[in-house]
């Protein structure tokens, strides 16, 4: 029994290694163009290990984007949403530096709408983890009901990522960034909630 325990864990061990690996490739280079031996040569594995423990291609790249999601999740817990804190979360997720993983992000995106192999669960993580996070920090800070605060919050959510969506397409940092500014100006009610104006907004 114990001999199996071992087993498992070790196991489990190898799959969070490689999994960090493939995600520290996906965030320097990108890896949604590599094929699966491409892949375990850039990080040193098989490609028959890779498939042990993730079962596919498609089962390593979406395991890759939640794993890169979470770290992102804890990044928006960390800054928090109001107005300051927005600004220096879009500065984080418009980087060039993310542009690999976000890419990969979108593509499995639409690979689970389509319901391909490997994708399967990426869909119901794809939206109320992020809607979860961050609900009770607008129901704090804009003093607003729970079923208020989460639509605020999907509303939150939906803008950021069709702005990153429109910055992938477009590269058009600059305005993009001043679109994001005009949501931030409509969803001003956060900070002035937490007592702090938002004086760098455009004006109406």
């Amino acid at each position: 029994m114990n001999h199996m325990v071992h087993l498992g864990m070790t196991a489990s061990q190898a799959r969070e290694r490689l999994l960090a690996a493939a995600v520290e490739q996906a965030m320097r280079g990108g890896i949604a163009d590599l094929s699966l031996r491409e892949l375990a040569a850039a990080i040193g594995t098989s490609h028959r290990m890779l498939l042990y423990h993730f079962g596919s291609r498609e089962g390593l790249l979406t395991a890759v984007a939640q794993a890169v999601e979470e770290a992102q999740r804890a990044v928006v817990s960390e800054w928090g949403i109001t107005s300051a804190g927005a600004r220096r979360l879009w500065e984080h997720f418009s980087d060039p530096r993310l542009w690999p993983a976000e890419r990969l992000f979108f593509e499995l995106y639409a690979h689970a709408l389509l319901g391909r192999p490997g994708t399967e669960g990426f869909l119901d993580n794809a939206v109320e983890p992020w809607v979860a996070a961050i609900t009770p920090a607008i129901a704090r800070e804009a003093g607003l009901d729970g079923k208020t605060a989460r639509a605020e919050a999907r509303l939150a959510v939906a803008v950021t990522r069709g702005l990153l969506l429109d910055l992938l397409a477009t590269g058009d940092r600059d305005a993009v960034t001043e679109a994001f500014e005009r949501y931030l100006h409509h969803a001003g009610h956060y900070a002035l909630a937490a007592g702090q104006p938002d004086q760098a907004s455009p004006p109406a």
